[in-house]
């Protein structure tokens, strides 16, 4: 069973460890999470979850409102959308379902506000492996975009369309 809790300063070490992992690193090359800063910042825009297996670390989602994080890296876009980043720590974790899961409970808690109208997320252009995932999760693609200098496609799960898995 998969479980989200609130990352704190204690998963520091955990997460910058997973920072080095390959995969990880194929993910999200270019992106620095400077985690010592981020896990004692928390502003009202964003959440950091742990997911965790029968209590044991396995994975992270970030979830951000894109109109009002701080430095606006989606662009102008409207309100009420939420953005996640998501990851699997071990590289023995991949390919066992622990990401759908991950991911089914992401979206519930963005679409437990009622405001919030899509999802949106960046996977690199070069990932076709996370495209496949994301497409069957009911994400469908909207463009390819230039996020910091690396190619990305953007894809969005609108609520009207969203059925469980």
């Amino acid at each position: 069973m998969i479980s989200l809790r609130t990352a704190s300063p204690k998963d520091l070490e955990l997460l910058q460890y997973w920072d080095t992992k390959q995969h990880v690193k194929d993910a999200d090359p270019d992106d620095d999470w400077d985690w010592e800063k981020e896990l004692n910042f928390d502003p009202p825009w964003r959440e950091q979850l742990i997911a965790e297996r029968n209590g044991e670390p396995i994975g992270c989602i970030v979830i951000i409102d894109p109109y009002e994080e701080e430095t606006q890296y989606w662009g102008k876009v409207p309100k009420n959308l939420r953005a996640l980043d998501i990851w699997i720590g071990e590289e023995a974790n991949l390919g066992k379902g622990y990401g759908t899961q991950m991911m089914n409970l992401a979206i519930e808690k963005c679409f437990a506000d009622p405001k919030v109208t899509k999802i949106i997320i960046d996977p690199l252009k070069t990932n076709t492996k996370a495209h496949r995932f994301y497409e069957r999760l009911g994400f469908t693609f909207v463009e390819e975009r230039i996020f910091n200098g690396v190619a990305c496609f953007v894809y969005q799960l609108k609520r009207y369309y969203r059925t469980k898995i």
